[in-house]
């Protein structure tokens, strides 16, 4: 049986969301209950959100609108055009946390929420409703242990865990299921190649959207550091949050650890003995079989 899933997600900010969802749509071993969004214009992501699953045909999926924090640029704004969220046929719920805790609590079987951005809407949800942790398990894109940032040798201090530390805190420090991929699995992920140019030359309508959003989005940030190394005609951008994706359904292609991990004040995720026991992503054993996947997912080829 296909297990449910919940995505928490900051989209409309860094591409990878997008390539992320698209990913999950197209991954037959999950069941998408819920998409949620995350900081920032949540009302504006859960637009983008929802013009994505009208494009994938999957307008069966509901979408909450989580709680609007900090500004932030709508670098996706060129692709979503004149779109509004009231256009979307599908249900909208406007309090996307309380969607969260419906949706874990009424389902007979084990949710994985899947978080793929900053957590105050996972840290609202468990406030509201403690027992969750019961009917659900954790599945993230966030930290960074012993590599950071397109495979430094050194930790850093990752974006969703330090823009808003506090509340992950409080769900690191919750006793529950918690699975993570850190920046040292996630952070050097991306497509180039044979597997970049399918993707372009595609005439599949969700792989098309991608290939657009990553366009716009790359001319629309263009002046990022990380970027500067990379030609957007050859490769995608880093794509960290599509690991979090495979997580929710399988381990195989990486070599995972149980660390006790604990997120300090200004964002840092340290071992240490005092902190919950994580199951953390800590190596690759076949990258390169991860990308190829992801691949044929998004081209819509071999999903059995």
């Amino acid at each position: 049986m296909p297990i449910p899933v919940i995505l928490d997600t900051d989209i409309g900010f860094d591409v990878d969301d997008v390539w992320a969802l698209a990913f999950l749509l197209r991954c037959p071993e999950v069941d998408v209950k819920l998409i949620v969004t995350d900081t920032g214009d949540t009302h504006y992501s859960a637009s983008l959100v929802a013009k994505l699953l009208e494009v994938a045909g999957r307008t069966d999926i509901p979408v909450g609108v989580g709680i609007p924090l900090d500004a932030s640029a709508r670098t996706h704004s060129e692709w979503l055009g004149d779109y509004q969220l009231q256009d979307y046929p599908g249900t909208v719920y406007l309090d996307g946390v309380g969607a969260i805790c419906h949706t874990v609590m009424s389902s007979p079987a084990t949710v994985s929420i899947i978080s793929i951005g900053p957590v105050p809407n996972i840290a609202a949800a468990l406030a509201r409703e403690p027992r969750m942790v019961n009917n659900s398990k954790f599945v993230g894109m966030h930290g960074s242990i012993r590599r950071g940032y397109l495979g430094a040798d050194k930790p850093m201090r990752e974006y969703n865990v330090k823009k808003h530390s506090m509340a992950c805190q409080k769900v690191f420090a919750t006793p529950w299921d918690l699975t993570i991929t850190p920046l040292d699995t996630c952070g050097n992920v991306f497509l180039q190649g044979d597997n970049f140019e399918r993707l372009k030359k595609s005439s599949d309508p969700l792989a098309q959207a991608v290939i657009q959003n990553h366009f716009a989005w790359c001319e629309n940030v263009k002046d990022w550091p990380i970027l500067s190394h990379m030609n957007p005609q050859l490769q995608s951008s880093l794509l960290y949050d599509t690991v979090a994706v495979y997580l929710s359904f399988s381990e195989s292609l990486l070599e995972m650890e149980q660390l006790p991990i604990v997120v300090t004040d200004d964002g840092k995720t340290l071992v240490d003995d005092r902190g919950q026991r994580v199951n953390c992503a800590m190596q690759w054993n076949d990258q390169a079989a991860f990308e190829a996947l992801l691949t044929k997912r998004l081209l819509n080829e071999n999903t059995e």
